[in-house]
């Protein structure tokens, strides 16, 4: 008579094993992917972008210092100090989540991400968060740089911290909705140059408005970048070109409709999963 083996019980062992995180904490992990993703590079993410800030400054600066003065008692170094501050702000904010996204794609390792548990909600939290982050981080190492050149200005530091947080946040979503659209670097450079640089540049960092001909100070009106960059500015000096509860409510208004846009996008799973 054949006796069957005797059982064996074996217990597993887990230590060498690490928990699925939640959705709840998974985008903990994927912001911090983000920041490490910029900040392990950031003599190219931030201080190039700080260098290029401050050669404006000093070139515009030593040119039209002594010819140009757009508010009383403010020179115009001072003057233009914030708008290149903003500027770097929005410009890079923009840059982290479009380059991100299109980096992940050509590479191919977007995938790794889609199989987490994940919602649209917080891939936009992480990859807007990231890019808050680089955005605030240039335009406080451009600001820095400024304090050489002009004296420090913060009669509404409030101000300043919300158009900043808001433009940061608005170029964020803007970047993840043009990385969301291309497919490789040429499109999203295309989206930068022919969108973003334009309407940054004729927001008013380098003039008032006011010193234009009637109809460049209309269309100037329709360019939500101005807003962003008059509000900022008003923070610094207490004047504006325009109310800065208006310039309030188109950069918090714009932010929600580009939020809006691109969480719709992100849960549609556009150009993702294909």
């Amino acid at each position: 008579m054949t006796q069957s083996p005797p059982s064996v019980h074996v217990q597993p062992d887990f230590q060498g094993l690490q928990a699925v995180p939640a959705a709840n904490d998974g985008w903990k992990m994927l912001l911090r992917k983000e920041i490490l993703r910029f900040w392990r590079v950031a003599f190219q993410t931030i201080a190039a972008p700080v260098l290029t800030a401050v050669l404006y400054l000093m070139i515009f600066g030593h040119v039209l210092s002594d010819r140009v003065q757009v508010y009383p008692g403010v020179s115009y170094v001072a003057f233009l100090a914030p708008g290149l501050v903003m500027m770097s702000v929005l410009q890079n904010a923009f840059a982290n989540s479009a380059s991100s996204l299109v980096q992940s794609k050509i590479m191919g390792n977007l995938v790794f991400v889609l199989l987490t548990p994940l919602g649209g909600r917080h891939w936009f939290i992480a990859y807007v968060g990231a890019a808050i982050a680089r955005g605030l981080l240039v335009g406080l190492g451009v600001y820095l740089v400024t304090l050489f050149y002009a004296p420090p200005q913060a009669a509404h530091p409030l101000w300043i911290l919300a158009f900043a947080l808001l433009g940061a946040g608005l170029m964020g979503a803007l970047g993840m909705l043009a990385g969301l659209w291309a497919d490789k670097f040429d499109q999203m450079a295309t989206f930068q140059n022919f969108i973003v640089m334009p309407m940054t540049f004729l927001a008013g960092v380098f003039y008032s408005i006011h010193s234009l001909p009637g109809i460049w100070q209309t269309l100037s009106h329709f360019n939500p970048f101005f807003y962003m960059i008059d509000g900022f500015r008003y923070g610094f000096f207490g004047v504006s070109d325009v109310s800065p509860w208006l310039s309030l409510g188109v950069a918090g208004g714009s932010f929600v409709l580009v939020s809006m846009l691109t969480l719709y996008l992100l849960k549609s799973g556009y150009k993702l999963r294909s």
